[in-house]
């Protein structure tokens, strides 16, 4: 069937409109607040010494945390959230702290935007990032078995090994070729 009037099917779009629902409107309206998200943080980013300042304190409530039971990381996820909005005791356990300093070391990397902090010790020596500040907050990422608080030597003697395997009596002799399979464990 034939309709005599069809109307006119272009629509009276802005250019607004037209350039927002383009795939190119979209990309430079994304490009346009990652830049104002970039340069907000570049304003906001925490200095050098508030980030070693807050990172000790962070650093000081795992170690505490830590010495009456071990976490799994769910346990150091939430503890590190908690960090944030808390601060550790005001006393301070000074020897395991010099123990803390003495066999690791903290370093702060500034990147513009936000700011980095690793600990380096002989579990790590490349480094594991413990802490990140963007947008005037510090945010940790430490957990316990990252940091070395004890040092032991693996072996007390010389020409002692490190595993001992006594075998008392004489030694098992399975012969030329031994079938060690057992019927149960057989695969054909």
């Amino acid at each position: 069937m034939y309709q005599a009037d069809r109307g006119d099917y272009r629509t009276k779009e802005t250019v607004w409109g037209m350039f927002y629902h383009s795939c190119l409107g979209k990309i430079i309206i994304l490009g346009v607040l990652m830049g104002i998200l970039t340069v907000i943080a570049y304003a906001t980013c925490p200095s050098e010494q508030y980030m070693r300042d807050e990172m000790t304190d962070n650093i000081r409530q795992c170690i505490e945390k830590n010495d009456s039971s071990q976490m799994d990381q769910i346990d150091s996820f939430l503890a590190n959230i908690g960090y944030i909005f808390t601060t550790a005791d005001s006393v301070v356990d000074k020897e395991l702290m010099n123990t803390f300093y003495r066999h690791n070391r903290l370093e702060v990397y500034n990147h513009g935007a936000y700011i980095t902090m690793y600990v380096f010790n002989n579990l790590n020596a490349e480094g594991i990032r413990c802490g990140i500040g963007i947008f005037g907050v510090v945010i940790p990422t430490i957990d316990f078995n990252d940091l070395l608080l004890r040092v032991e030597p693996v072996r007390r003697e010389y020409e002692r090994k490190t595993i001992e395997t006594v075998i008392e009596g004489e030694p098992y002799y399975f012969g030329e070729t031994p079938n060690l399979i057992f019927k149960e464990d057989e695969y054909y």
